[in-house]
């Protein structure tokens, strides 16, 4: 028996650091491939203009919000947010208002579900799944995030944060 302890012990040895940093590396490659997905989609939007207008007047059916203000709104959060995945700041509220992009692609673009190549819903479905991951675990350490949390917990313990706000 106590040879099985000692095994078990060695073989989690590592098991604390590999959660922290290998989590954080997760997290930050997470950031960078589901970021730059979107990126690249609010880069096409915005190089021909008058061609995103158009599919979002005849195309895409975003409910309540009209075609124009939908197109803008699209673009902006998928040029915004990703920037804001990449350097890990707000991590979490992008991750979940990208969440909310995505959704409003899959809602208002209906023939994704028809199209002969899966590929293009299960693309919406990973990107949905990769940006709950970062909204449940976070940006991990490789992020502004853990560091503005870090300067933050230094300050409120050494007193500075009480004097700044009053």
């Amino acid at each position: 028996m106590y040879s099985l302890q000692y095994f078990h012990k060695l073989s989690t040895r590592f098991d604390q650091s590999l959660t922290e940093w290998g989590g954080s590396a997760l997290s930050f490659a997470l950031r960078l491939y589901v970021g730059w997905q979107f990126f690249k989609a609010g880069m096409v939007k915005v190089s021909d203009w008058s061609v995103t207008l158009s599919l979002f007047q005849d195309e895409y059916m975003v409910p309540v919000i009209p075609p124009e203000l939908a197109a803008w709104l699209g673009a902006a959060g998928e040029l915004a947010l990703p920037v804001l995945l990449l350097v890990g700041i707000f991590t979490r509220p992008a991750a979940l208002a990208l969440f909310g992009v995505n959704l409003m692609a899959v809602i208002s673009y209906p023939l994704l579900f028809t199209l002969d190549c899966p590929a293009a819903i299960n693309s919406h479905f990973y990107w949905g799944i990769l940006l709950l991951v970062l909204v449940s675990f976070g940006p991990g350490k490789l992020s502004l995030d853990q560091w503005l949390s870090k300067r933050g917990k230094a300050a409120s313990e050494s007193g500075e944060l009480g004097q700044q706000v009053n």
